[in-house]
């Protein structure tokens, strides 16, 4: 259970929903209006990684969305490598499309292939493209979605300490591929350190190889910490689709130390564990779904020649009693209204 003085300090400034202490905000609070839908568009995802839980349901966000506004939808999956994600971008390209949406890479990452989005102006929007959020990102991107990234990071932070009371050994598990990856993880630790907490170990693996690091590594820092690993800390849900058979053979228990408290993004298979107590506290919640359809928002204001909405989602923490109350939902959706707010501005 989060402690009542963590939710003061949560609630302090910021408008985070918190599942279990604060409500989640009845009404939508994204844009009221807007440009009406351009017809007949046809428009590209670039997905990062289809096996990457936030990708997949921001995807989905966006194919719905789409749906509604009377979009055709071509979604190229970059396969999670550099290498995957430059040749869908030259797909991308090829194809002409009336808009490309970047999904959950850096952009800096295919400048080259950006240049030439630019030079054919083809409106491109974003999710989790780099450390600007909002309107103008770099790279000729109309609008970068995301919530805060450090606000976030500070969030997963403040539930281990408080969690550890006061005083946790921490490994924290980032992808120096990203630079918002860093930065998410910088502040991470920064916050645990500040609170008086330890930062044992920062771990630099990529979310790609996942699934065949975190085992080993688990076992490896297991065996390093031993009982002063209180919480693993990572900027991603996916660390922990894998770290869990690790520690079942350490005989540790689902709901044992080190306890898994994810920055991001809310994947099906992360609401699984947390429900179940397997292997993972909690995890701070992006509503993908709703991103998806302020992506196809913003990039129809981008094609009708608008100005970007500029509006910056709040995310959730979701512990046990959370990922419950969400019945059978796969995704951190709240019901605000979303859908009904955007179909009206494009009268749809």
């Amino acid at each position: 259970m989060i402690k009542k003085n963590l939710l003061n300090t949560l609630a302090a400034g910021v408008t985070t929903a918190l599942f279990s202490g604060i409500t989640i905000a009845a009404d939508f609070d994204g844009p009221t209006d807007g440009p009406a839908a351009a017809a007949d568009k046809t428009i590209v995802v670039l997905a990062a990684d289809m096996k990457n839980g936030g990708i997949l349901g921001v995807t989905n966000g966006v194919e719905e969305a789409a749906e509604k506004i009377g979009w055709e939808v071509r979604v190229l999956d970059g396969g999670g490598s550099v290498q995957g994600r430059t040749a869908a971008f030259g797909q991308a390209i090829a194809l002409q499309p009336n808009g490309i949406i970047i999904n959950g890479f850096d952009a800096v990452e295919q400048q080259a292939a950006l240049d030439q989005v630019v030079a054919a102006k083809i409106p491109m929007v974003s999710w989790h493209s780099g450390p600007k959020i909002g309107c103008d990102a770099p790279g000729g991107i109309f609008a970068n979605v995301s919530t805060d990234a450090m606000t976030v990071s500070e969030h997963a932070a403040k539930w281990a300490v408080e969690d550890a009371g006061g005083k946790p050994g921490v490994v924290i598990f980032t992808d120096s591929t990203y630079q918002i990856a860093i930065d998410k993880a910088d502040r991470i630790k920064e916050t645990v350190e500040a609170m008086g907490g330890t930062v044992l170990e920062y771990v630099d693996t990529p979310i790609a190889d996942t699934s065949s690091r975190m085992g080993p590594l688990t076992t490896t820092l297991l065996q390093k910490y031993g009982a002063d690993w209180t919480h693993a800390l990572a900027i991603n849900d996916i660390y922990f689709d894998f770290m869990g058979p690790a520690l079942a053979a350490a005989g540790i228990g689902g709901d044992g130390s080190p306890k898994a408290v994810a920055a991001g993004d809310g994947s099906e298979s992360a609401f699984q564990r947390i429900k179940t107590g397997q292997y993972q506290s909690i995890t701070v919640a992006e509503p993908l779904n709703l991103q998806g359809w302020q992506l196809v928002d913003e990039l129809n204001r981008a094609i009708s020649g608008a100005e970007c909405s500029g509006y910056i989602t709040a995310p959730a923490v979701v512990n046990m009693e959370g990922a419950k109350a969400m019945g059978d939902s796969p995704i951190f959706d709240p019901e605000n209204g979303y859908r009904e707010a955007y179909s009206s501005i494009w009268g749809k």
